[in-house]
């Protein structure tokens, strides 16, 4: 049984991941509900962001996330809304070998107002998933679709 939500079993096969909590008076990721897909990390210091300015926040944990899963930081859609704060590289990429702390790339969008982050404040949420860890092969030539190579702009915007 999950301790946080009782009545939620985690469904994933590959189990509970296992956290090292750096920093022991910081909370462990967490859900704010059960079905939730994002486990919110936490801020293990304080940081003042001006407007435009971003910086590197460590979270207090690291993880041993399974082969074949990745784990992707994206930013609390609340701070995003109400405060112009966001992840710099969204979603950041948490490897399956890495060991060191999970820290956060934040960058505050706001044009005028500074923005204070404290330690302890939930500052973006963590979403483990499968990943295909695939091969690479060099071709002459790619098969022919639809789309060919129309990319950016290439569907117009009505």
């Amino acid at each position: 049984m999950n301790e946080q939500h009782p009545l939620v079993d985690p469904v994933s096969p590959f189990g509970d991941i296992q956290v090292k909590r750096l920093d022991k008076e910081l909370p462990m990721p967490h859900r704010a509900h059960g079905g939730d897909a994002g486990a919110d990390l936490y801020a293990a210091h304080d940081v003042i962001l001006r407007p435009g300015e971003r910086a590197l926040v460590g979270t207090g944990i690291a993880l041993a996330l399974p082969m074949g899963t990745v784990g992707l930081v994206h930013p609390r859609s609340g701070l995003a809304a109400k405060h112009g704060i966001s992840v710099v590289n969204t979603p950041g990429t948490i490897d399956a070998e890495y060991r060191g702390e999970i820290k956060v790339c934040l960058i505050n969008h706001d044009p005028e107002e500074t923005f204070e982050v404290t330690r302890g404040m939930r500052i973006a949420q963590l979403i483990v998933q499968r990943v295909e860890l695939v091969g690479f092969q060099e071709v002459e030539e790619l098969d022919d679709t639809a789309r060919g190579d129309g990319g950016y702009g290439s569907t117009g915007v009505n």
